[in-house]
C-alpha cells in the first residue's frame, strides 16, 4: 500500500531563475551598498578624468556614455569633467569605508550634476544616472555612519603635494594630447611652464589653434582651482587628534597588570602613551590601540581577567565598526588568538616567535654556549663591567645620560617599535624595569663617559622581565649585546625574576625547518625569500641571534578580518613599528629635548626593538 504525500511545492519559496529575479529587485545587501558605491563613484570618476582629458576619448563610441555621466557639461565639458572625476576619485575611499562626511559630499555632488545635465545638455540619461547613484546613497544612509578617522594639518601638506604632483602630471598629458593643433614646436620644458602658468590662471607659451586654448586653459584652472581649495579646506578644517593614553587610563591599566601581568610578556608595552585603549564594561579588561592609515592594531594580548576579555574586545569591535576601520592584532599569543578569533570571527595567522629564556635553567657552561661564552669571556677580558640594577635605583644624573645615550645611539632617524617597546626610559612611574648597563674606563672619554651600552628590560609581572631596546656605542667592541643579556640573565635571580622574553623573531619556524634536511621546494623557497629580505628587515639575524642563548619559542599571531586586508594590515604594521615614515620630520635646529619625569607630547616616541648582532 503506498501512501501518496501531498506537494507542498505552493508553500515553498521559488528557485532557480525566479529567486534570481527577487535577489535584483530586492538590490544588493544593504552592508555592501558602500563598497558598491564606492566602486561607481570611482569608475565614474575616471570616465570623467578620460572625457576632459583625451580629445578622441571624447568622439569615440565611449563617449556616448561619458557625456551623461556627470561632469561632461556643455562648453566646459573638459574642465567640469577634470574637477567632477577628481572629486568622485577622492570621494570613493571614504564611501567604500561608509564614512559620514563622504556620504554628504556624493548627495551634494550628484544631483548638481543631474541639474547640470539636464540646463546644459537636456540629457534624461545623464539624470537618470545621476539618480541611479544617488538612491542608493539615500536608500541605504544608515550604511555611511562611520566617525571621522584621526588627522591634523599634516594631511593638508599631503594633500597639496599629491594634488600639485597629480595636476602636473595631468595637465602635461591635456598639453600634449592636442599635438594635430599646437602651433609650432614646443620643448618639453615649454609645456612643463605652460602647465605651470595654467594652474595659476595664467596663459603659457604654448599656443593651440582654434578654441583648443580655451579647452586647455579652462582644464588646467580648474586642476589649479581645486587643488588650492582642497588644500584649504583640510588645513582650516577643525582637527581631529587620535586619542591617548589619559592618566586616569594609565592608572586602570597598572592596576590590571598588577593583578594579570603575569599573563602576557607584552603587557606593560600598552602603558605606551601614544595607544589609545577600550575597557570591557565591568572595567576588569582593556585593549590598547593605535589607528594607523585606517588600520586599528592593537598589540598583544587583552589586558586583565581572561574572563572580562570578551567584554573589551567587543568594545574594541564596536570602536572600529563606529569608524569604519580595519581591525587587526599583532603578536598576539595562541591564548589570546583563540579568544579573539572566537568571539569576533576573525582570522589568525601564525606571524613569529618570542624567545623566552627561562632563568633556572639557563647557564654559560656546554658546548652548545662556548661562542656566547668565548665572546663574553673576550669582552671582560677587554675591561668592560656591566651592572644591573632598577630604574628607581639610579640617580637623576644618571639617568639622564643614559637617556641622552640612547637617543644618541639609535642608529636611526626614525624610532622604530610598537607593539614590543615602551618608548621611554627613566620615567618616575617605570621604577620596576630593569637596566642593564656596559662600561669600560678610557683615556679619552666619551661624552657619555664610561657607558658602552645599554639594555632596558620592562616588568613582566612580579617574576619576569620583558626585553624593550638594546642600545650600545658603535665604537665600542663588538658583542655589548651578548654581554649584557648574559650579565642580566645572571643576575636575575637577585631581583626574583624567573624568567625573561627576549626579542621576536619573525617567521622563525619556516627559517628553522627550511634549513633542515628534508624540506619541500615550497618551504626552502619561502626560507630563501625570508634570507633576500633580512639584507633590509634583519629577520634572519633576529632569530639567529635570540637561538645563541637557547631560549624556548613562543608562537605569535597576528589576527585580521579578511585576507585581503593583509597587505593593508602589513603596511599599517610597518608604519607603528617605524619601518616606514610618512611624516615629514622636523629639522633638527627645531627639535628639542624632553625635560626628564614629563609625560611626552601627544605625538610620543618609539623605541627600536630590533638588535644589530655584532
Amino acid at each position: 500500500m503506498s501512501v501518496e504525500v501531498p506537494s507542498r511545492r505552493s508553500d515553498a519559496a521559488p528557485t532557480g531563475p525566479v529567486n534570481g529575479v527577487r535577489r535584483l529587485l530586492r538590490g544588493p545587501r544593504p552592508e555592501a551598498v558602500p563598497v558598491l558605491v564606492g566602486r561607481a563613484c570611482a569608475l565614474v570618476g575616471v570616465l570623467d578624468i578620460a572625457a576632459g582629458v583625451f580629445p578622441r576619448f571624447r568622439h569615440s563610441r565611449m563617449h556616448a556614455i561619458a557625456e551623461v555621466l556627470p561632469g561632461a557639461l556643455g562648453p566646459f565639458a573638459a574642465a567640469l569633467s577634470l574637477s567632477t572625476g577628481v572629486l568622485l576619485l577622492l570621494l570613493a575611499h571614504g564611501l567604500k569605508r561608509g564614512k559620514r562626511r563622504a556620504w554628504r559630499a556624493a548627495v551634494a555632488l550628484l544631483p548638481a550634476g543631474a541639474v547640470a545635465q539636464f540646463t546644459y545638455r537636456h540629457s534624461l540619461v545623464g539624470v537618470l544616472i545621476s539618480l541611479a547613484l544617488l538612491a542608493p546613497l539615500l536608500r541605504h544612509r544608515d550604511q555611511f555612519d562611520a566617525l571621522p578617522d584621526p588627522r591634523s594639518r599634516w594631511r593638508a601638506l599631503a594633500n597639496f603635494v599629491l594634488m600639485s604632483a597629480g595636476s602636473l602630471m595631468l595637465g602635461l598629458l591635456i598639453v600634449s594630447v592636442h599635438s594635430e593643433r599646437v602651433i609650432g614646436d614646443p620643448s618639453l620644458a615649454d609645456r612643463i611652464t605652460h602647465v605651470l602658468y595654467g594652474l595659476f590662471g595664467f596663459e603659457g607659451p604654448v599656443d593651440y589653434q582654434g578654441n583648443t586654448s580655451w579647452t586647455v586653459a579652462f582644464s588646467l584652472g580648474a586642476l589649479g582651482l581645486l587643488t588650492a581649495v582642497t588644500t584649504i579646506y583640510l588645513a582650516f578644517r577643525p582637527e581631529h587628534p587620535a586619542a591617548r593614553l589619559t592618566e586616569e587610563d594609565e592608572v586602570r591599566l597598572r592596576a590590571l597588570l598588577e593583578r594579570h601581568g603575569h599573563r602576557d610578556s607584552l603587557g606593560h608595552f600598552a602603558l605606551r602613551r601614544d595607544k589609545a585603549v577600550v575597557f570591557s564594561p565591568s572595567g576588569k579588561a582593556a585593549v590598547t590601540y593605535r589607528v594607523v592609515s585606517g588600520v586599528m592594531l592593537a598589540s598583544g594580548d587583552p589586558i586583565g581577567d581572561v574572563e572580562a576579555w570578551p567584554g573589551a574586545i567587543e568594545q574594541f569591535m564596536d570602536e572600529a565598526k563606529a569608524h569604519s576601520w580595519t581591525p587587526a592584532v599583532m603578536g598576539c599569543s595562541e591564548t589570546g588568538g583563540e579568544v579573539w578569533t572566537r568571539e569576533t570571527g576573525l582570522d589568525a595567522l601564525e606571524l613569529g616567535d618570542e624567545a623566552v629564556v627561562d632563568v633556572k635553567d639557563f647557564s654559560l657552561a656546554g658546548r652548545a654556549m662556548r661562542n656566547v661564552r668565548q665572546m663574553v669571556k673576550r669582552i671582560e677580558r677587554a675591561g668592560y663591567e656591566t651592572r644591573v640594577r632598577r630604574v628607581r635605583d639610579l640617580g637623576d644624573a644618571e639617568q639622564e645620560r643614559i637617556r641622552r645615550a640612547a637617543e644618541d645611539w639609535r642608529g636611526t632617524d626614525t624610532e622604530r617599535g610598537f607593539s614590543m617597546a615602551l618608548g621611554r626610559i627613566g620615567d618616575p612611574a617605570d621604577g620596576d624595569c630593569l637596566i642593564a648597563t656596559a662600561h669600560k674606563q678610557d683615556e679619552h672619554p666619551g661624552p657619555y663617559g664610561d657607558l658602552k651600552a645599554i639594555l632596558h628590560f620592562v616588568p613582566w609581572g612580579t617574576d619576569g622581565a620583558s626585553l624593550d631596546l638594546m642600545r650600545r656605542d658603535r665604537s665600542a667592541d663588538p658583542g655589548m649585546n651578548e654581554l649584557l643579556i648574559v650579565a642580566a640573565l645572571q643576575a636575575a635571580p637577585r631581583f626574583g625574576i624567573e624568567r625573561v622574553s627576549l626579542n621576536f623573531a619573525m617567521f622563525r619556524a619556516a627559517l628553522a625547518r627550511g634549513e633542515k634536511i628534508g624540506a619541500g621546494p615550497v618551504l626552502r623557497a619561502w626560507r630563501g625569500l625570508l634570507v633576500f629580505l633580512s639584507r633590509w628587515f634583519q629577520i634572519e639575524s633576529l632569530y639567529k641571534f635570540n637561538a645563541k642563548f637557547r631560549p624556548r619559542w613562543e608562537p605569535r599571531f597576528v589576527v585580521y578580518r579578511a585576507s585581503a586586508d593583509l597587505p593593508r594590515i602589513g603596511f599599517a604594521a610597518m608604519q607603528a613599528e617605524g619601518f616606514v615614515n610618512l611624516a615629514l620630520p622636523l629639522p633638527r635646529f627645531l627639535r628639542h629635548r624632553r625635560p626628564a619625569g614629563r609625560r611626552p607630547c601627544p605625538h610620543g616616541t618609539t623605541t627600536e626593538r630590533n638588535v644589530r648582532a655584532a
